[in-house]
């Protein structure tokens, strides 16, 4: 009973006093710090899967779950608190009523204090116009890279996972308008700094997959990120009752009901195997034709199963259980989805060569200085990441040719050091004496 009076405490106190959010709070007042295993959970918009749910809670390890939406109420918190058996201190649901709540202190507060963020359902651009650019996602991802805070979403709070992503900024759009104009007004693909997930640096997310029928769509935003940046980008998209969950070794999990139920998780990636693999017409005004001879993009369609069970390797690419290939192509705006083959890009050869013209020295390291070296790209950022997955020191650079990095304060032992640069990221073990 104590607990249900603090919880209505809180909700009456904030809805009184801050009309421009809500919150509704349920568990343990009182903070815990626990040590989560991170992770993305990624769900199609319908009824949540209680098994996928249930690795987003375990992967919090105790903590404090946070609820952020932008419409709705507390439909969550009982479900997360009791309702699937996994134990955690917390769960509070946080309702932005407008952008301006993004300045509450106490908002910024529970976020750096969470160890999971679930992101809602509901219209995306207003996550992204309340969130952006602002003391929010700073936050967001400070836990992500600082804490290891597990992360997911539902409908709209998959869609903003990807380091690119569909803003909805002019509405939603349907395949059909996707493919007869790739550039109308409603098809608003954004680049621009959000969330920063590791494992989604070049992918684009969608939902609902299978009601209404989003693959045309879906191959229309890969075409765009071609076309705009350059980028031979992926994709990732989920059948209304599916998930998949990533742990933090890149393998994406992949739920569902099948056999019972035909329901798919689709791994999309522009063919790497074409030299010039670009659409042959994506321009403002005209039907897209992205044809490549039928095999544009490359897709990996994965049964999901009540345990997770069926996966497919982030980190190659390639590499899965439990699917089938299939290539995906548009030709002058009609989509096409056919049997396909596996590609043979041979990403490790590529990473080992990429390897070779870096050097890192001395390791170990006992005068707590640590030198880097990289000849073919620009070095843009070092990340110091201990056997756990936890990331414990970073340093931005733009230097060419030799960057170092103070590891005097953290305590001996192993540990992998990540290198990005423009083109790639590398990781190296290191031993700190």
């Amino acid at each position: 009973m104590k607990k249900i009076l603090l919880a209505l405490t809180i909700f009456f106190q904030l809805n009184t006093f801050s009309q421009n959010y809500t919150s509704y709070f349920t568990g343990n007042a009182t903070d815990v710090v626990t040590n989560p295993a991170g992770g993305i959970c990624m769900m199609g918009g319908a009824t949540e899967h209680d098994e996928a749910m249930k690795w987003f809670l375990q992967n919090s390890n105790g903590g404090d779950i946070l609820v952020l939406r932008a419409s709705g109420s507390n439909g969550y918190n009982n479900y997360f608190y009791s309702g699937l058996g996994i134990t955690v201190n917390s769960v509070e649901t946080i309702v932005f009523n407008d952008g301006t709540a993004a300045n509450e202190a106490y908002i910024q507060q529970k976020i750096s204090q969470a160890e999971a963020i679930w992101f809602a359902g509901g219209d995306q651009w207003n996550y992204i116009s309340y969130w952006r650019n602002n003391k929010i996602d700073s936050l967001i991802n400070d836990g992500l890279l600082n804490r290891n805070m597990v992360i997911g979403g539902t409908s709209a709070g998959m869609a903003i996972q990807g380091k690119f992503y569909f803003s909805a900024s002019n509405g939603s759009v349907t395949t059909a308008e996707a493919l007869l104009d790739p550039y109308n007004t409603y098809m608003t693909v954004d680049s621009a700094a959000f969330l920063k997930n590791k494992y989604l640096e070049d992918v684009i997310t969608d939902t609902h997959y299978d009601s209404p029928d989003r693959k045309g769509r879906h191959v229309t935003f890969l075409a765009r990120i071609y076309n705009d940046w350059g980028i031979q980008a992926k994709g990732i998209a989920c059948d209304e009752y599916t998930a998949v969950c990533i742990d933090t070794f890149g393998i994406a999990h992949c739920y569902g009901e099948y056999p019972a139920y035909d329901e798919d998780i689709y791994f999309l990636q522009t063919n790497c195997e074409l030299t010039n693999g670009g659409p042959e017409n994506c321009v403002v005004g005209n039907p897209l034709n992205w044809n490549q001879s039928g095999e544009a993009v490359k897709v990996y369609r994965v049964k999901g199963t009540m345990n997770g069970a069926n996966t497919f390797s982030l980190v190659d690419w390639q590499t899965g259980s439990g699917g089938t290939w299939e290539n995906w192509y548009v030709d002058n705006g009609t989509f096409y989805d056919v049997a396909g083959n596996q590609p043979n890009c041979s990403p490790v050869s590529l990473k080992e060569n990429k390897m070779n013209d870096i050097n890192v020295y001395p390791n170990p390291i006992s005068n707590g200085i640590i030198l880097i070296e990289k000849f073919s790209e620009p070095i843009i950022q070092i990340n110091i990441i201990d056997l756990s997955g936890k990331q414990i020191k970073t340093k931005q650079s733009n230097q060419n040719i030799k960057t170092a990095i103070d590891v005097s304060e953290i305590k001996a032992g192993f540990y992998f050091l990540e290198i990005k640069t423009s083109m790639s990221t590398i990781t190296k073990k290191i031993v700190i004496e």
